[in-house]
């Protein structure tokens, strides 16, 4: 906790001042969490001094707080991108990342039990930069780190504005950024250097280092192209519903299987099936092979039955069988960009809709992939 006290110093967060009449005070508490590597063993014991956001009123105490977002079809393309060229990736984490955002707003916070001013109890914190728990928080760091990119001579991807690129003569480097998670690529090593060095120099960083674990991707870089998984994900999903011990299946769902709403079934409750989907379809980010069987029962979340249950518990099965797949982005490939669409008419066994699909090659390397009626 002294620690995490003595890094608002550092980076100048906030200063104490005598409580103002009229203001709200925001309360403080402390986060405490164990940070885990690919094989759940901790790395790091963390503790986050966060501001009580949920005082905060908007038009009072904040305006905006829109932030983008990078997108799982970005990341793959950056990854089908870099495996033909034989780029290294590598990713940087910048410690206390939204202690760098800059405040429009006057916010005054309490100061952190067991951790008062002895002469001065009754003072507050005025922030002059962002804390985490603030409303507003993620937006000032965005605006802060892009502001930075953009100063240092990158461009702001004109489709998904949490990608940036530099190009100088026939080198570029590429930087896709998650929050304070950074992962970049460069044809030039003295690019990429100096791209570490500057951010080094503005931001402090906790990690930086070959990329191997990215929005719960396990990413392997070998010489014939790079390898990203879910298997950790995909073991705890099946454990988490309790089909660790269950038989495996071959395959997510029959390829006659017609199914429907089920008007006459049985209705269960929608929160372990909502539940289920949910967790499903994030794992199709690396597993297209259970695309479609999961976006075909995603259709029953408003009313699901027992036997829309039944099925969604044999994908997991299925998944019990099969935690190693993953996709390979081969390095032996070009780099055209291909499509493939196909549809199944009159498909919809309730209302006669068409089933349509498709997906989106970088050569021989999958970059997106969509399933709607």
């Amino acid at each position: 906790m002294q620690e995490e006290l003595n890094q608002f110093e550092r980076n100048d967060v906030w200063e104490l001042v005598p409580c103002p009449p009229s203001q709200t005070i925001i309360g403080t508490k402390c986060i405490f969490r164990n940070k885990l590597d690919v094989q759940c063993n901790t790395v790091r014991n963390k503790v986050r001094l966060v501001a009580q956001g949920y005082y905060q009123e908007e038009g009072i105490d904040y305006d905006e707080t829109f932030v983008p977002v990078a997108k799982l079809v970005t990341v793959r393309l950056l990854i089908a991108i870099a495996a033909p060229r034989s780029w290294e990736l590598h990713q940087m984490d910048i410690k206390s990342a939204f202690l760098n955002g800059f405040l429009n707003e006057e916010v005054f916070v309490e100061q952190p039990k067991g951790f008062q001013d002895p002469h001065k109890p009754n003072h507050v914190f005025k922030l002059k930069k962002a804390l985490y728990g603030l409303k507003q928080a993620p937006r000032a760091w965005y605006e802060r780190l892009a502001e930075f990119l953009l100063h240092v001579g990158f461009q702001r991807g004109s489709v998904d504005k949490t990608l940036f690129i530099k190009k100088e003569k026939q080198h570029l480097v590429i930087a896709q950024v998650y929050v304070d998670d950074i992962v970049f690529g460069s044809t030039s090593d003295f690019l990429k250097d100096e791209f570490v060095k500057s951010m080094s120099s503005t931001f402090e960083m906790s990690l930086v280092g070959e990329l191997n674990f990215f929005l719960g991707l396990q990413i392997k870089q070998m010489p014939d192209g790079i390898f990203i998984t879910q298997n950790k994900y995909a073991k705890n999903l099946v454990k988490r519903f309790g089909l660790d011990n269950k038989k495996h299946m071959k395959t997510p769902m029959g390829t006659n299987e017609k199914l429907s709403k089920d008007e006459s079934g049985t209705p269960i409750y929608p929160t372990l099936y909502r539940s289920m989907i949910g967790s499903l379809l994030y794992l199709t980010a690396s597993r297209p092979d259970i695309s479609y069987s999961v976006c075909v029962f995603a259709r029953y979340q408003s009313c699901p039955k027992e036997s829309h249950l039944k099925v969604v518990k044999i994908i997991i099965r299925y998944i019990n069988g099969t935690t190693k797949l993953g996709i390979l982005y081969s390095s032996d490939t070009n780099t055209n960009l291909a499509g493939f669409s196909d549809a199944d008419w009159a498909g919809d066994v309730d209302d006669r809709k068409n089933t349509t699909g498709g997906c989106f090659y970088l050569g021989n390397n999958l970059v997106s992939r969509y399933s709607k009626k």
